[in-house]
């Protein structure tokens, strides 16, 4: 279906596909992958014949129809049904030709044709998918101009889905959606019927929608069977492989080499040496595996730790207009280890609540308290355009380190990932992942003791995704993260918060609990034209309140599991600080006492693991065991 066949392009001098070849089946659903800057996007453009490869080709059926979402979002005048529904060019064509037609014949073929592109259907279709990427029919209804940039990207995506092209081209198409379109996309992209090339970075959409994984890597192309962890494995082991195979054609090199070196001189053995020789010039070397190094994401401890709660909200209300509160009985606390992610759909309040718990919106009634010397660290996806485009990331860090000197200031900022060949770049000329990193610095620069980052991970590969989370982990404040990454939840947040129905609570439960409320949701209420899931609605309360009662009654159990395994780790800590004192050889001669008594403590805090160990694995167990009855 789509052939890639020793393509090369070059940018700015730069080789970025290197004779790259690859052939996607028919009907086959591919993720894209590699590093940032790698040429995902690039590689769809070629493909979409935006760009024009220096050598090489690309080649699909003249009959296919390429799809691929369009870079500037609809605007205009015409409803959201009305303009996915005109994205279909031979349609809205004919459509408008029936009316006008006189002749007989043709007047028959427009009506055939019609029927043999399921034109009755359409705006079932078109509303249908426009309601899982989440716009009911009042919204459907509502002209493109009145809604943000993101949400009429949604729009550009629907009208692609609706088109369904036999050569399906998407670039992070979870970028603007919230966890539940990215959901429904999942479901949607995995019941496709034609061919998909998508640029993703979403581990889950990785595993679950797609049934290859296409990694480019220094401007290569391999394909690979399964999805993103099966790639993950088969890419390991195929390292490991190729290290031994390196390794055995190293030595028999080097065993080569000393016989030719010590019988080069003799007559008898001077053929054999000439014969070796030729083998040797002959062995095609193999190349040491080396991935690029992923730079690691750290954030600076809080000098100081404060006592909980941080804050305190009692009867809260919040919004951007007087007597318009857009969250409203917001009776919630914040404490200094809390890992919470917001939930909610898109327009429900989250960032709202973010700039809430940052001091960047005041409420408008209500008591909110926090401590007097607590600091944040504000993350948003729309900072990202607001970077200077002039500016260097030399620039910012001299503006925060204003006393320190040039080899102090490019210091912090290699540890952020920016080397001496990119810390003098423009911002305009840096990577979405780039910017991305460098907000994510600044924002921690002074060790905030709260952390509130709205979609961090939309411009960072996978690799980089997973220092994020070990960032978050060894991270000593709070955490208020807002993500569709569903990985990246799971990984790090111990705390869930619901936003929806104009206040934000606590949800007892987990990811695959937010998950099934979202299908009872979603399987309650009617989308457009598009027929409702005939349940009844005594059902679906009996369903949503048995789920309740369940979240409910395993909630208790969660927390017994957490807190033990934060007695686990704060043991596991305390011991590691012991064991580096005590490897001091001069404490014993230095201070024999304080040797004494570290010693003894740390045998009590080692049967003090034991024992908190113990307590975690059975409240494991027992949460395990609610949660599959």
């Amino acid at each position: 279906m789509l052939h890639i066949n020793e393509l090369i392009y070059r940018i700015e001098g730069r080789v970025l596909l290197d004779r790259a070849t690859v052939g996607i089946a028919a009907g086959h659903k591919v993720g894209l992958i590699g590093r940032n800057g790698a040429g995902k996007t690039t590689l769809l453009r070629l493909i979409t014949g935006e760009l024009s490869p220096d050598d090489g080709a690309i080649g699909f059926p003249k009959s296919a129809k390429l799809g691929y979402v369009a870079q500037e979002a609809p605007g205009g005048d015409a409803t959201l049904i009305e303009w996915v529904l005109e994205a279909d060019q031979e349609r809205a064509s004919l459509l408008s030709e029936a009316e006008v037609a006189t002749d007989p014949q043709r007047i028959a073929d427009i009506h055939n044709r019609l029927v043999d592109i399921d034109a009755h259907s359409a705006h079932a279709r078109a509303a249908q998918i426009l309601a899982g990427l989440g716009f009911d029919e009042a919204a459907q209804n509502r002209p493109c101009r009145e809604y943000s940039g993101g949400w009429r990207m949604r729009v550009a995506l629907a009208a692609v889905l609706f088109l369904e092209p036999e050569i399906l081209l998407l670039d992070e198409p979870t970028n603007y959606l919230d966890l539940e379109g990215t959901l429904w996309l999942e479901n949607y992209l995995r019941a496709y019927p034609h061919t998909i090339l998508m640029v993703s970075h979403d581990r889950n959409l990785l595993n679950r929608a797609v049934t290859s994984i296409l990694h480019l890597d220094r401007g290569r192309l391999t394909l690979y069977a399964g999805g993103y962890d099966d790639f993950e494995e088969a890419r390991s082991e195929q390292q490991r492989l190729e290290g031994k195979l390196k390794k055995k054609q190293d030595d028999e090199r080097k065993r080569i080499t000393a016989f030719v070196d010590r019988f080069r001189a003799k007559a008898t053995k001077a053929a054999q040496a000439q014969s070796r020789l030729k083998a040797l010039a002959k062995m095609k070397p193999i190349a040491a595996q080396v991935d690029e190094r992923v730079a690691p994401i750290t954030f600076p401890k809080p000098e100081k730790a404060l006592a909980s709660p941080l804050i305190r909200l009692e009867g809260v209300e919040a919004g951007y207009e007087p007597g318009k509160p857009i969250l409203r009985n917001i009776e919630l606390r914040i404490d200094n280890d809390d890992r919470i992610a917001l939930l909610g759909q898109n327009g429900n309040g989250k960032s709202t609540f973010a700039k809430l718990i940052s001091g960047r919106l005041p409420p408008q009634q209500g008591e909110s308290w926090s401590h007097k010397n607590l600091t944040f660290g504000y993350f948003a996806q729309h900072q990202l355009d607001e970077l200077s485009e002039g500016r260097t990331p030399f620039e910012y860090i001299s503006d925060l380190m204003p006393a320190a000197s040039e080899a102090e200031r490019r210091t912090r900022l290699g540890t952020a990932g920016f080397g001496f060949d990119r810390a003098d770049n423009r911002c305009d000329t840096l990577s979405g992942g780039e910017k991305a990193r460098l907000l994510l610095m600044l924002a921690t620069f002074h060790a905030p003791h709260i952390l509130v980052l709205d979609e961090p991970t939309n411009h960072l590969d996978v690799d980089s995704r997973e220092t994020l989370i070990r960032a978050l982990n060894d991270y000593d404040g709070a955490v208020i993260l807002i993500s569709h990454d569903r990985h990246l939840v799971e990984a790090c947040a111990e705390r869930l918060w619901l936003v929806a129905d104009s206040t934000v609570k606590p949800f007892d439960g987990d990811m695959a609990d937010y998950q099934r409320h979202l299908l009872d949701e979603r399987s309650s209420r009617p989308s457009g034209n598009v027929k409702a899931t005939s349940v009844k609605s005594d059902d679906r309360a009996d369903q949503r309140r048995s789920a309740a009662e369940r979240r409910a009654q395993v909630a208790p159990l969660r927390r017994a599991m957490t807190d033990a395994e934060k007695e686990v780790n704060r043991l596991t800590a305390s011991i590691a600080k012991i064991d580096v004192s005590l490897a001091d050889p001069e404490l014993y001669s230095r201070e024999p006492e304080t040797a004494q008594k570290l010693s003894v403590e740390r045998g009590l805090q080692a049967k003090n693991l034991t024992a908190a160990e113990e307590a975690w694995l059975t409240a494991t167990e027992a949460f395990e065991q609610a949660s599959n009855t």
